[in-house]
């Protein structure tokens, strides 16, 4: 986490003071923060806490940069320090303490001020108003405040007891400061647990000495009899004392470094970034809604006692995702291999792959049928070619508009499926061959072996094959089609869009014409307006053609059942509130 927790203490002699901080660095340390080894007079206690190698209490009598009050860092003087060394943590040539992360290479390094300039004023700022004006009822307690400029601050002010001080306590605050606001407040929960932990052990340690200085010397009794003397007098003779003499705990500030590294290491752990891409789609409901469905039933398959035995009719496949099929009845790969072997089976690579071996007026002819609902039929030997074929025109529809039969050895029924792979010698009824509502795609051998050139270098060519569309309705060359159909030749068409780019077309051309569903859906089957209204509404939604109307009542089939009830029940509820009132 890219913050500083910082310990800041109220002096009476020069107010605000930041006694000791700990920043993360993602560069290389600065001079005179090392953890390797130094001479002797080195004392190493390493410790393991949440992920992070301690070495701790790194002492040295080299100076290092920005630790002494003498050097050029932006800390305050040297005469601005307390004699007893109230405002002071570090000694004039301790060099810090430094954490290394091995898992991902930070660095935690603490000093009494960070020594870049810019932090050094955020900080001290902080400093000065979570001990001045940014206090909570009680002084004692945690608060937020902050702006853009100067980052956000998270801070928890307490107080520790003194038996030398005004009022036997001193004022502490613990500052955690970051730049990023939402961060810094979804961390309070857990900011405010681990700091109150580390305040309640440090009020522990000074409630101990403060107790037993009261009983070897009373201080109260003895102010009391001692003669009233001028405030200002009294207050420049009695000099702040050190947090390790009022914990008693010359270790101190080795323990704050550990605990503030891995506050930091912890905080940043918990919450991760995530790409928040919005509503689920349409697409996204139904296949979890089927995905559901067909759990419930392998639920019930595997409680019953007596397994029934496969149908000898082909499962219908309903959406993209739904290739869970019988070995006997489905013959689509497995569904862990199918990906694997979907390059080497699929001829049909994409609907640009398809057009371009149909033709531009063929493909136009079955795109028309595959959005308006109209079944479409393959008759092929090859069924990884149907199979190919389907993968490529479903993905101008919604998945639930989807029923896929992908080889049969009879005809099935349009309201079983819209797209059926049949065997060659499947004879198909004529009132099908003859109907509007379907198109036949007839898959031959070809007479030349150049009639079609390899347009890809795939292992099966197309050059062997023939392909003749038919239609009882063929779709005229000057008819304009759903707006849909003609933004998708159009993005076909488009050389400069790579195949990529044109799938991410589809989907948000699907989604596009979905929201146009869903609002005649409401208008029509919730809110049952008449039709001169609707046809209103279509004008406004510029689907106002045959064309489009007739896709958008197909695609009203692909809803999902949560959008469905969730639109009822929306309507129903303030009937039934009015009914009760």
């Amino acid at each position: 986490m890219n913050a500083i927790v910082a310990l800041c203490h109220f002096c009476e002699l020069h107010g605000p003071r930041t006694l000791f901080c700990t920043e993360v660095l993602h560069s290389p340390l600065p001079q005179g923060a090392s953890s390797g080894d130094v001479s002797g007079q080195n004392e190493q206690a390493e410790e393991e806490e949440g992920g992070i190698q301690m070495s701790s209490r790194i002492r040295s009598h080299s100076p290092a940069e920005g630790a002494s009050a003498d050097s050029s860092s932006p800390g305050p003087k040297k005469s601005d320090m307390c004699e007893a060394s109230g405002c002071r943590s570090l000694a004039g040539g301790h060099p810090g303490y430094v954490s290394h992360d091995k898992e991902t290479s930070i660095k935690y390094v603490s000093h009494q001020h960070p020594n870049h300039p810019q932090l050094f004023s955020i900080v001290r700022q902080a400093c000065v108003r979570s001990l001045s004006c940014e206090v909570c009822p009680g002084r004692e307690g945690p608060i937020f405040f902050g702006d853009e400029q100067h980052g956000f601050v998270f801070s928890h002010t307490f107080f520790i007891k003194d038996s030398l001080a005004r009022g036997f306590q001193r004022w502490y605050s613990i500052i955690t400061i970051m730049m990023d606001r939402i961060y810094l407040i979804n961390s309070w929960p857990f900011l405010l647990g681990k700091i109150r932990g580390i305040i309640d052990e440090l009020q522990g340690k000074a409630l101990k000495v403060f107790e037993a200085e009261q009983y070897g010397c009373p201080q109260r009794a003895q102010r009391m009899n001692t003669a009233f003397t001028p405030f200002l007098h009294q207050r420049n003779g009695n000099a702040a004392r050190s947090l390790t003499s009022l914990t008693n705990d010359e270790n101190l500030w080795a323990c704050l470094h550990t605990s503030f590294a891995w506050l930091l290491k912890a905080c940043g752990s918990r919450l991760t970034e995530k790409l928040l891409e919005g509503a689920p789609t349409e697409d996204t409901l139904v296949q979890m809604e089927k995905l559901a469905d067909l759990k419930e039933e392998s639920e019930g398959w595997d409680g019953s006692e007596e397994e029934e035995k496969p149908s000898s009719q082909p499962e219908v496949i309903e959406g993209q995702e739904l290739s869970k099929c019988s070995p006997e009845t489905s013959l689509m790969p497995d569904c862990n291999s199918w990906n694997v072997a979907h390059r080497r089976l699929s001829v049909f690579r994409s609907l640009r792959h398809m057009r371009q071996v149909l033709g531009a007026s063929a493909f136009r002819m079955l795109a028309w049928h595959v959005l308006m609902g109209n079944q479409v039929i393959w008759k092929a030997r090859d069924r990884d070619l149907v199979q190919s074929a389907f993968d490529v025109l479903r993905t101008m529809l919604p998945v639930g508009c989807v029923r896929i039969i992908p080889y049969s050895e009879q005809y099935e029924e349009a309201y079983r499926c819209n797209f059926l792979g049949l065997s060659p010698h499947v004879q198909i009824p004529p009132h099908i061959l003859s109907s509007e509502f379907a198109v036949l795609v007839e898959v031959r051998a070809a007479t030349r072996s150049s009639l079609y050139p390899t347009l890809f270098d795939d292992e099966q060519s197309l050059n062997k094959y023939e392909f003749v569309v038919t239609s009882g309705s063929p779709v005229a060359a000057d008819r304009v089609g759903p707006t849909i159909l003609n933004k998708i030749e159009a993005a076909l068409t488009n050389q400069n869009l790579s195949v990529d780019v044109v799938d991410q077309c589809l989907v948000c051309l699907k989604e596009e014409w979905m929201n146009k569903v869903k609002v005649l859906f409401k208008f029509t089957k919730v809110d049952s307006r008449p039709k001169e209204d609707t046809q209103k509404l279509l004008s406004i939604l510029g689907a106002a053609e045959e064309d489009n109307v007739k896709l958008l009542k197909f695609w009203m089939t692909g809803l999902s059942k949560t959008y469905k009830s969730h639109l009822m029940s929306t309507v129903r509820s303030p009937t039934s509130s009015e009914s009760r009132n």
